[in-house]
């Protein structure tokens, strides 16, 4: 899932969670090194605190964590509304792809696996501190907002709602969103949507399949019999617009 470096990568607050001084002690030194201000939590409360009180740009959060571990962090953090917009980067054990995907589902946007090189951590917290801050990686750039039957979606000021309800969405829930409304009724596949919506040129398919579902959770009216994004079966997933809501005939009454 390696990404390509922009010329002048974005910096920004970032706060290292991880228990372990020594893996703690390469991260901080990195990301310090590539131009982010960096603090760093022992433990999950004190994390916490910190990421409701200092308000960081982007959390490396690792999932084996004492007392509270990474995805109850996770959990928590999306719970509040300092946290449910919170770029999130999880470092995991490599044979852990259960919690991983469990992490993703829970919300975080990206995640590395231990033992990982330090220069790939950097590249992948300056691309989603980028994907944060500019919107999705596809050709077409940010526009007007995007509207499909009740769902509408503000690509430069990152918000969506579906009638009166804005949704929570994660960085990657909204790329994928924006993606799919620009492209009704055209059928991709899994490895076509890491490559074009994240620029991922390849990684585990689950991870789409996790965003997916994720996304249909917060935008169906019942996730378990979809609607909008539908499942094309060996194939992959199609954006179908929802409807216009109908109109009060009252308002349409001539005076």
């Amino acid at each position: 899932m390696t990404e390509t470096p922009a010329a002048c990568p974005p910096t920004g607050r970032i706060l290292v969670i991880d228990d372990d001084p020594t893996v703690a002690e390469v991260v901080v030194g990195y990301l310090s090194r590539a131009g982010h201000h960096v603090e760093r939590a022992v433990d999950g409360h004190q994390g916490l605190a910190l990421a409701r009180t200092r308000r960081p740009d982007l959390l490396v959060l690792d999932l084996m964590l004492p007392g509270m571990d990474g995805l109850e962090v996770l959990r928590r953090l999306r719970a509040t509304a300092a946290g449910a917009g919170l770029p999130v980067v999880m470092l995991t054990a490599k044979g852990d792809e259960a919690d991983r995907i469990l992490g993703l589902e829970v919300g975080a946007d990206d995640y590395v696996t231990k033992p990982f090189s330090p220069r790939e951590l950097v590249l992948r917290v300056q691309s989603v501190l980028r994907r944060s801050r500019t919107g999705a990686a596809t050709s077409v750039e940010p526009g007007a907002p995007i509207v499909s039957g009740d769902v509408v979606l503000d690509q430069q000021a990152r918000r969506a709602w579906r009638g009166d309800r804005e949704l929570a969405l994660t960085l990657r829930e909204f790329d994928l969103l924006t993606f799919l409304l620009r492209r009704p009724g055209t059928v991709f596949a899994r490895q076509d949507l890491m490559q074009q919506v994240w620029g991922w040129d390849f990684g585990d398919l689950s991870t789409v399949t996790v965003h997916v579902r994720r996304l249909r959770e917060k935008i169906e009216d019942d996730p378990a019999a979809p609607k909008l994004i539908s499942t094309v079966w060996g194939v992959g997933y199609r954006y179908d617009p929802a409807a216009p809501a109908p109109r009060d005939r009252e308002k349409d009454t001539p005076v």
